[in-house]
Order: structure tokens, then sequence, then C-alpha cells
């Protein structure tokens, strides 16, 4: 799997977050560059994780629907006699 990619509007959004978490919890100062560089490393060795549980909650959530959509149409079923 590649990268996950965001735009450009994500990446800046992603990159100062990571800026204000280095400041606010490491009292660390990051830079742009190194900032962007961190969200690479996640986005290609760890995004995967998050894309996989997110597609597996997803798949959650869509069995459970169409469980239900199941036993509805069960409920639409007319008895039906068989002659021999």
């Amino acid at each position: 799997m590649s990268a996950i990619e965001f735009s450009n509007d994500e990446k800046m959004l992603i990159v100062h977050k990571i800026k204000n978490y280095f400041s606010e919890k490491l009292d660390q100062e990051i830079g742009q560059f190194d900032a962007e560089f961190l969200l690479d490393f996640f986005s290609e060795e760890i995004g995967s994780y998050y894309y996989n549980r997110g597609l597996q909650d997803a798949r959650a959530v869509l069995e459970s629907r169409l469980e239900n959509i199941d036993e509805a149409l069960y409920e639409f079923e007319k008895p039906t006699e068989f002659a021999h």
C-alpha cells in the first residue's frame, strides 16, 4: 500500500498540529520541514494501520446494516403453500 496522501490544506493543518504538539506537550520547537518529514513517516509507516482499522470499522457497520435489511426482507415474505 502506498502512503496516505493528503490535500495541501489537510497537510498544512496536520503539520500545524504536529508543530503545536511538539511545542505544547514536549516543550520543543520543530520546524516546518521536520514536521512534514514526520507526517510523511507516519503516513508511510503507520498510516496503513489506521486505514485498515477504518476499513474494519466500516465493514462491521455495513455487515450490521445488511443484516438488518435481510431481516426486514424476511418480514415481507408471504406464506406459500405447495400443491402436490
